[in-house]
């Protein structure tokens, strides 16, 4: 029997992981792996869901209804919004349109576990910043690691999987350090969790105004409790988005997550108020680890970061016997999501057990 020839992979994609999604949990178990929003759906976009496009029928490649709206509600013009199935896949369709072989993109790291992917794709250069020592983006840095070559620089904020924010005054000084003709980045992913009055604000602030080559992403995915439907936006300058665009693979954002993403702006005070409880949440969980011991930064998200290093598989697996689903992330830390009421108390015990049983001081954790 003759081998099998296959056809040729790139070897840069060959050796590329594939994006590791949080780990399913059982129905038993808490899953606290995916940043996921714990409450069900509204009723009123359930019902918006039920009257949305049939299935036999193509979505509006455009998603106008949607772009429109975000368009009004944020004081700009359809054009200067674009959507698509999810702000990652806005990630990859601008880091394309600017990148390519001999060029490079910075981000921070450890930061979005798909930002390594999304220069090797365009076929550019990855370039990794490291954190602070309190898991902070170094802003300076990271300018200093602007070359001829770049093309682009992502910022985390909050940052993901750590937590903590980029203040209004840093990016600000940031951005003048960067060249005009680099594209800067600003996911948001988890803005509508921050409470920090010093928190950059990208839409608030109309950094693309300012700076043409910023792009400000956000997601229906988390506040909005939309992971399922996969719909993400880009605020920014028309000519960058229609480069976006043109990357973008056709028909990706279905007519039910454009429906959904409307009916939620339409109840957004309600769901605002699901993020406060978040939000309480969130700060009752890292205040309590703090208590136990553990060198918790301070999370602006909904999600809080254990910087267990070497010790993380053995403490993922305490987690896992307890039915607690998290995201481990081998050698650095273990980010848990902040879910269900139920679990936070879950999650304390747990984390106080670990810390008694392995006997791990707080500059150790740090």
């Amino acid at each position: 029997m003759t081998e099998s020839i296959l056809p040729r992979i790139r070897p840069e994609i060959a050796a590329l992981a594939p994006y590791k999604q949080g780990k399913q949990a059982g129905p038993d178990a808490f899953k606290l792996s995916s940043n996921e929003n714990p409450f069900e759906p509204l009723p009123s976009v359930v019902d918006a869901l039920a009257q949305a496009t049939p299935m036999n029928r193509y979505p509006d490649a455009t998603a106008a209804r949607l772009r429109e709206r975000l368009g009004g509600r944020h004081g700009v013009t359809a054009d200067q919004v674009h959507v698509a199935s999810g702000s990652v896949a806005i990630l990859y369709q601008l880091v394309q349109a600017v990148a390519s072989v001999g060029d490079e993109v910075v981000y921070a790291w450890r930061s979005f576990e798909a930002y390594p992917g999304l220069p090797l794709v365009a076929g550019a250069t990855g370039v990794q910043v490291p954190l602070t020592a309190d898991a902070r983006h170094d802003l300076d840095a990271m300018a200093d690691a602007v070359t001829a070559r770049t093309r682009a620089i992502i910022l985390c904020t909050p940052n993901n999987p750590t937590g903590p924010i980029i203040t209004a005054a840093e990016f600000d000084a940031f951005i003048t350090r960067v060249p005009a003709d680099v594209l800067v980045i600003l996911d948001e992913a988890y803005a509508e969790f921050v409470t920090a009055e010093d928190a950059i604000d990208g839409l608030a602030a109309r950094v693309y105004e300012a700076h043409p080559n910023v792009v400000v992403l956000r997601t229906f995915s988390k506040a909005y409790g939309l992971a399922g439907l996969r719909v993400g936006y880009a605020i920014g300058h028309t000519t960058v988005l229609n480069a976006a665009r043109a990357t973008a693979v056709p028909l990706s954002v279905t007519a039910a997550a454009e429906t959904a993403a409307i009916a939620s702006l339409d109840a957004e005070a309600e769901l605002m108020q699901r993020v406060a409880v978040i939000v309480e949440r969130r700060t009752t969980l890292r205040a309590a680890l703090r208590a136990q011991g553990w060198d918790v930064p301070e999370t602006q998200s909904n999600f809080v970061w254990l910087p267990t290093g070497e010790h993380t598989d053995r403490v993922v697996e305490a987690f896992v016997a307890a039915d607690i689903v998290v995201r481990p992330f081998s050698g650095d830390g273990i980010r848990i999501s902040v879910g269900e009421h139920e679990s936070v108390e879950k999650v304390l015990q747990v984390a106080e057990s670990v810390v008694q049983t392995l006997q791990l001081s707080q500059p150790e954790l740090g």
